[in-house]
């Protein structure tokens, strides 16, 4: 008999894909991770067998859980569905998904509403990180309509708040994995920094383009991949993230100065083809780097003074604030602006021999 799973299909910020309830899911990883897959229709690269949109940025899934320790109110494990080949990556954070784990986990009834405005701390299971995020929420209920703008998607809406506290070393353990706020690999200057995401950052000028080609042209340039691909596999393991051959970290963005009056302009890989814009955490952690002296970013980078910076980060589809707070040189703390839209509620089939496993 089919098993039917509950589902709430949601856009967090520039992503997009089903929430379930850790309950719903089978409690043994591999055959949640099964069922992940013939949900997602994986591995094929169209996915045309099940709810995944066949690009790394709605091939995406969250599992939502009320924590036991008291240090959180909603956990939230991130899940990066594979498109071509059988796997969902748990290891990454996804600050976009994340804009979406507190509606989901209150239109599934796992969470009650404050009556105006919601504000819990999520944590992102994956890494432990933990985001205060702030909803609307007249008569106790999401509302998706408003006037917030990202790029990247068409239309407003309600905005989410999202603050960032303790992101440093999310993965790999620490802000500068390898001590260094710049290295060198293969005679290219890199910064390897974390501050929520992984991520290697290249002046693009050091890689021979000019960092404002088009999302296409970039995916075109078969000879590019291949060479940051190539200093991203070395990157791996100093960033204490071992053989990254098939994850998704560390991303690689390529920094340029800003042309649009941003702080930078950014083209971003994760980890083989171009982002349509730049991920949440992503987009921390290069702004940290970009008030980082010393590193690659900053090179480029224009900012201001002061405690709080707002810096606007350029990308292919328009731009992204990140609002960070410092001590000295050091980023304590970051805030950003997303939005979030329940697209479908219902249930999703799951065949009788993926449910049970094998052998069953």
């Amino acid at each position: 008999m089919v098993h039917e799973i509950p589902c709430w299909y949601m856009r967090g910020g520039t992503s997009k894909g089903p929430f379930f309830l850790a309950s719903d899911l089978p409690a043994d990883k591999a055959l949640r991770d099964a069922v992940i897959l013939q949900v997602m229709g994986s591995p094929d690269t169209r996915q045309i067998d099940g709810l995944g949109g066949a690009t790394s940025l709605t091939s995406k899934v969250g599992v939502l859980s009320l924590p036991t320790d008291g240090a959180a109110d909603l956990d939230f494990l991130f899940g990066q569905v594979g498109i071509d080949e059988a796997s969902v990556d748990t290891t990454p954070n996804c600050g976009n998904m994340l804009a979406a784990a507190l509606p989901a986990a209150i239109e599934a009834g796992l969470l009650r509403a404050d009556d105006g405005h919601t504000t819990r701390r999520v944590r992102t299971v994956n890494t432990g990180v933990i985001a205060e995020i702030t909803i609307d929420t007249p008569a106790r209920k999401p509302v998706y309509d408003g006037d917030a703008h990202i790029d990247g998607v068409p239309r407003p809406a309600a905005p989410v708040r999202c603050g960032f506290l303790d992101t440093e070393g999310s993965v790999s353990g620490s802000l500068l994995p390898t001590g260094n706020v710049r290295d060198t690999i293969d005679g290219i200057d890199v910064t390897l920094i974390d501050n929520g995401m992984p991520v290697m950052i290249i002046a693009a000028e050091a890689v021979g383009i000019s960092g404002y080609e088009s999302r296409d042209e970039l995916n075109a340039n078969q000879a590019l991949k291949a060479r940051i691909e190539k200093l991203r596999l070395v990157a791996g393991p100093l960033m204490n993230l071992g053989d990254v051959t098939k994850k998704p970290i560390p991303k690689i963005t390529l920094v340029a100065r800003a042309r649009a009056g941003g702080a930078l302009c950014t083209r971003t890989f994760i980890p083989h083809d171009c982002h349509a814009a730049i991920g949440v955490l992503g987009a921390v952690t290069v702004a940290t780097a970009a008030v980082l002296p010393g590193s690659v970013a900053y090179d480029a980078a224009e900012t201001s003074a002061g405690d709080t910076r707002t810096l606007s980060i350029e990308h292919p589809s328009g731009e992204f604030s990140v609002e960070v707070g410092m001590e000295g040189d050091r980023v304590v703390r970051a805030a950003l602006l997303r939005t979030a839209r329940l697209l479908m509620r219902g249930t999703v089939p799951v065949s009788p021999d993926t449910w049970l496993g094998p052998g069953a």
